[in-house]
């Protein structure tokens, strides 16, 4: 048994959405750190472009808005002039609202839901030929689904499409999984806990006060993101499908009470 390079992407080939900032960016470092060569894409053109050039020669920006079947078709179009083949898929586009519940708008509703449940299905339906074409029962392609642990408790804010889509994507993960597996596509999910970003300010602006009521007693790093995707993405997770994994500092699985906003 050799396990030197279980965790090796050399030769592969991946497209991270949302891409440009925070866990998108972090997974496509670590990535590009283990040898693939990585396509990013986000809506803002001008941030894509950027984090790809920062993130150096051996990543490539495709601006797109995921949020629409029309812009998921146009992703795997621009995909397909430059590659024939896609080894892994990270759906990470993902939005967030919060309104209490009396005047939660309809905008806050399909927002939210187009993004973080619509779009992953379209664009891996989209680029599906691409995956085929890289996977076989030696080496599977990969589809990482990018969830949240409040797809599987609630936290105390009123996101309430947040909740639905993320707990929807983690389902959709198990019922892709069961179709794709005949391809040679696994397809599971990471659901982040406190993560400092965008969509966790709470984490981002106060994490100390965060971190205390995280059994593992920190917030999550950089590298706690792109460590579970390498794994999930290389030869270390081609046994694993349909599965879920929490990393939250054991929010989930290991908290006696109470809730944080994640």
């Amino acid at each position: 048994m050799d396990t030197s390079k279980l965790f090796s992407l050399e030769g592969r080939v991946a497209l991270v959405t949302g891409g440009s900032r925070n866990i998108g960016k972090w997974i496509a470092e670590g990535f590009i750190a283990q040898g693939a060569k990585v396509y990013i894409s986000s809506r803002k053109a001008d941030a894509c472009f950027e984090a790809a050039k920062e993130l150096g020669p051996n990543c490539t920006a495709l601006p797109q808005d995921v949020s629409t079947v029309a812009g998921c078709k146009a992703l795997a179009a621009q995909f397909a002039e430059q590659e024939d083949k896609l080894d892994i898929l990270v759906n990470n586009a993902g939005a967030a609202w919060g309104e209490p519940f009396e005047q939660f708008p309809e905008q806050g509703w399909d927002k939210v839901m187009d993004l973080n449940l619509k779009s992953p299905f379209f664009l891996t339906q989209a680029l599906h030929g691409a995956l085929k074409a890289a996977a076989s029962a030696q080496r599977p392609a990969k589809v990482i689904n990018i969830t949240s642990i409040d797809g599987q408790r609630l936290n105390p804010w009123e996101t309430y499409s947040y909740h639905a889509s993320k707990s929807g994507l983690i389902y959709l993960t198990k019922r892709l999984a069961a179709r794709l597996v005949s391809d040679h596509i696994n397809v599971t999910s990471i659901a982040p806990g406190a993560f400092a970003s965008e969509m966790n300010r709470a984490a981002r602006d106060h994490g100390d006060a965060v971190a205390k009521r995280i059994p593992s007693g920190r917030i999550g790093a950089e590298e706690d993101m792109a460590a579970a995707a390498i794994y999930l993405a290389s030869r270390a997770g081609d046994y694993v499908v349909g599965e879920t994994i929490a990393v939250d500092g054991g929010m989930v699985n290991a908290h006696l009470g109470g809730s944080i906003d994640a």
